[in-house]
């Protein structure tokens, strides 16, 4: 592709289709190399817009075979092709019936956008734009379309044919070799949500009766042999069903729904209307070949597919600039389903560690954007945790600045009003405040600045008065595009915790108690006069993350450790335990050596976690978290400027030490004590007990005793379960115990049969910090088992040593930086969507010590330089280097 500058879409420019398409009818003739499209489409001017007689329909690696308007074939003159598109001339003024027929190469389709095949199964993938990879159309998501669907293919290879909405027949063709089926979904969608598979899958089936008493056929397809892995799948989508139903009286729309498991697939899953499509690491579990922690994805992601059906589905975004209206609100009530399933506090420190790991640090670098942006190269790459976690932070805000209730009618509103239509920003925000009115002027704000606002509390406190000040001052850091912006709206849940560890009321002067602890930041600066403050208190701030912002507010270690034994606020005694290792990581980070006082911080440390630890009260999987220290991206985040990633993992790594150490008794007692005896299962109560063994298993390991290298040996030979197996994988990948080799090559050697199993043995070898690792990283390219052309396997080895290896991706000789960068050429030429996600690995380069800068800058300019970029790459490269892409 041309890499001169390409024209970038904007939100301003944004006018509504010149024609709609009302109907679809479509008629796929499977073929691995020749697939035959024919589409009847019927067409009408769109009162909304200009009347035009002119049509372009988008349109890539598409052989056009035949176009007809009411049953005849247009001439050369009223017609267009360019690369891109087709463009129709001379159009009647009123409604017409557009025939078109294009041939495809699903063989040849290594982007696996459109329609593509892989390991025999046809399958598409069509958000962003890949309808337009399977034939000439308005592929845009504010054209609403009912469609219907015959797909043809053999009766051996294809035996499943599937695709949209309910099944209407079904029959074989000509001498009986080949079959067909036929599909209607009755309700309008966008053709992004278009989907069909053929191929030779396993079905596991199931019923939901809906709260009205509908029944409704589930059934999920997957590789043969494989059906048993699809348990939790089905349990998951059952409970998904059910909460949607409870929770915003959201029934399911059709009589079947149909998910698909395929390996090759860019995306984790996708939510087409009655059949999803997922990467099949996201369907298949058992407890022998999935961690716990994928049983809790596979949960999270199946309820997210399924919310789609109506945050996404039933109504979608009028345009890309509004991806966040489906896909922050879905990933906000995914977490809440998960909250309600499992834990909700260690759900919201889960949720909050990731946003911090990967968005705040996209609103620190190059790449920030709006949840909403303003303007975009490529579609692909706004696909981003901005969009999609803070998006959801922003929703989870209008809950609390409105409460649950008003909420809830803004919810009830949005879905009455807009059923069936493309939306946007302003129509969502429009009914919570028609719902409460409430005005959310300021609030709408948090869609258009990009950046991560620093918040700053300051308490004083007057005894004699018994009355204390909270002043709050809020900043808004510059971002690209953005140097100067305006105060938001934040919402700031705080709570005054006295000596004795008991909660103080929360009173404002002249309006009395505080509803649920909010306190409503809206200036710059604003202060808070609070009465009936009987003590001096230790301030409780953020509590619950009540806002995506940054706390910079200065606590002594003495606060920090009294609010780790007493703050009533699950996640903010959490994140008092956090943001004291934090100090104590970055001040060793920065000297680069391990002091007296370091480690009499670490000592104090250790003292604070003892009691809560130690608590059997409190839920294991809690104490799990108590126990984790901030990850060296973390920390490299923190430190900003002049990072040096060695010197960060030496840090951790020393402080992992010295706390086992402290910790040790406590430790063994941890995993001595939290054993399941019991079958496995991934419930909520086991899961904690495993993490937290597990937990307590890795610092025991980190002081490097006899005792505790026996320990691991016995924890992997007698591991039931991929949860613990793993975990001693993973510990002996990353250590230089002398058994670390044996231990792979038997991991490898019981599992070389399941894909989704190696995968995790790549990556857990692409993420040791050893000096090897790169070599053994090359290594694993050339393996028998790695394809070069899928992304699971691109993900497991380059994207793990590019995104979870600090130490070795930011090698001082450059040499990780150049491996990557030569990936992401070669990825680039079959694959934009995923080489675009792995140059961004290099987003922070800035960051880093001068040497490293040097390094990771020319791997930069080299792919930059490549003649044949992508739209994706090119936009992703220009934006890290910082020359403009807009």
């Amino acid at each position: 592709m041309k890499t001169d500058t390409p024209r970038p879409i904007r939100l301003r420019d944004y006018r509504p289709s010149s024609h709609l398409i009302d109907r679809v009818d479509l008629d796929v003739s499977l073929h691995p190399t020749e697939t035959i499209v024919r589409s009847v489409l019927k067409v009408r001017p769109n009162p909304a817009a200009r009347s035009s007689t002119k049509l372009r329909l988008d349109g890539e690696n598409l052989e056009l075979l035949d176009v007809a308007i009411d049953g005849e074939a247009l001439s050369d003159k009223r017609y267009a092709l360019t690369q891109d598109s087709l463009e129709l001339r001379q159009l009647p003024d009123q409604p017409f019936k557009l025939a078109i027929t294009t041939k495809i190469n699903p063989d040849a389709n290594k982007a696996l956008s459109g329609l593509y095949r892989s390991n025999g199964v046809y399958c598409t993938q069509c958000e962003a734009e890949g309808f337009r990879r399977i034939t000439y159309f308005l592929d845009r998501p504010d054209v609403l379309s009912v469609y219907r669907c015959r797909v043809e293919g053999d009766r051996k290879q294809v035996p499943v044919l599937l695709s949209n909405g309910n099944p209407v027949e079904r029959g074989t063709c000509g001498d009986g070799s080949r079959h067909y089926a036929v599909w209607k979904d009755p309700h309008p969608k966008p053709s992004y949500l278009f989907a069909l598979v053929g191929g030779n899958l396993a079905p596991v089936a199931s019923t939901f009766r809906t709260a009205s008493g509908r029944h409704v056929d589930l059934t999920i397809y997957c590789e043969p042999g494989k059906e048993e892995r699809c348990a939790w799948a089905m349990d998951s989508l059952k409970r998904s069903m059910a909460w949607d139903e409870q929770r915003y009286g959201r029934e399911y729309d059709l009589d079947v729904f149909n998910i698909v498991a395929v390996s090759d697939f860019n995306m984790g899953a996708m939510e087409n209307k009655g059949l999803n499509i997922f990467n099949d690491r996201l369907i298949l579990a058992s407890p022998e070949t999935a961690t716990d922690s994928m049983f809790e994805a596979i949960e999270a992601v199946v309820a997210h597919e399924y919310f789609h059906n109506w945050t996404g589905n039933r109504i979608t975004c009028r345009d890309w600039f509004q991806l966040c209206l489906k896909e922050g609100l879905t990933v906000y009530r995914d977490q809440e389903f998960t909250s309600d399933e499992r834990s909700r506090p260690v759900q919201r420190i889960n949720d909050v560690r990731h946003l911090r790991a990967y968005q705040f640090a996209e609103d620190a670098g190059p790449l920030a954007h709006p949840v909403r942006p303003e303007s975009y190269i490529e579609i692909n790459n706004f696909y981003t945790s901005t969009v999609y976690e803070k998006g959801a932070e922003l929703v989870r805000m209008i809950e609390t600045v409105l409460g649950s209730d008003g909420f809830a009618k803004g919810m009830d509103l949005y879905f009455s009003r807009h059923d069936g239509e493309a939306a946007t920003v302003e129509d969502f925000i429009t009914c919570f405040e028609d719902a409460t009115d409430v005005s959310l002027k300021q609030f709408r704000l948090w869609y258009s600045q990009a950046g991560t606002p620093e918040l700053h509390c300051a308490l004083s406190f007057d005894k004699i008065k018994q009355t204390a000040q909270l002043t709050v001052t809020q900043a808004q850091p510059p971002t690209p595009g953005q140097e100067k912006k305006k105060p938001l709206h934040i919402p700031l849940r705080v709570g005054l915790i006295a000596r004795d560890g008991s909660e103080l009321p929360l009173e404002l002067a002249g309006s009395g108690p505080v509803s649920d602890g909010v306190l409503h930041v809206t200036k710059a600066t604003q202060t808070f006069k609070l009465t009936n403050v009987t003590q001096r208190p230790v301030l409780s701030a953020l509590r619950g993350f009540s806002a995506p912002v940054k706390n910079t507010s200065p606590q002594s270690d003495k606060d920090l450790t009294f609010l780790i034994a007493h703050d009533t606020d699950p996640f903010a005694r959490w994140q008092s335990g956090n943001d004291y290792a934090m100090r104590a990581l970055i001040a060793m980070a920065r000297a680069n050596t391990m002091t007296d006082e370091h480690r009499s911080r670490i000592d104090a440390f250790a003292d604070a976690l003892r009691a809560p630890i130690s608590d059997t009260t409190i839920s294991a999987a809690y104490r799990a978290e108590l126990l984790r220290l901030p990850s060296e991206l973390d920390i490299a985040r923190e430190i900003r400027r002049n990072v040096d990633p060695d010197a960060v993992h030496a840090a951790r790594r020393a402080f992992h030490k010295r706390l086992a150490q402290q910790l040790g008794q406590e430790l063994v007692a941890l995993y001595n004590d939290n054993r399941v005896t019991e079958a496995f299962a991934p419930t909520a109560e086991q899961t904690g007990k495993r993490s937290l063994r597990n937990t307590a298993l890795a610092l025991l390991v980190a002081r490097n005793r006899k005792d505790d290298r026996e320990t691991l040996a016995a924890h992997y030979e007698t591991a039931r379960n991929m949860t613990d197996q793993l975990q001693a994988l993973s510990l002996y990948a990353v250590s230089g115990n002398r058994d670390r080799t044996q231990v792979l090559d038997d991991f490898f050697a019981t599992w070389r049969h399941d894909h989704l199993v190696v995968d995790t043995w790549f990556s857990v070898q692409a993420i040791a910090p050893a000096n090897a690792t790169l070599g053994r990283v090359k290594k694993l390219t050339k393996h028998p088992m790695y394809s070069a052309t899928t992304p699971n396997k691109i993900r497991a080895v380059v994207g793990v040593f590019a995104n979870q290896n600090p130490v070795q991706f930011n090698r001082p000789d450059g040499a990780g930086y150049r491996f990557v960068a030569d990936q992401v050429c070669a990825i680039n030429a079959f694959n934009p969507q995923v080489a675009a996600r792995l140059l961004s690995a290099f987003s922070s380069w800035r960051s880093l010590e001068p040497g490293r800068r040097k390094h990771a800058k020319a791997a930069l300019q080299t792919v930059a330089g490549d003649p044949t970029l992508s739209r994706d790459v090119f936009e992703i490269a220009t934006k890290i280097l910082d020359t403009s892409a807009n």
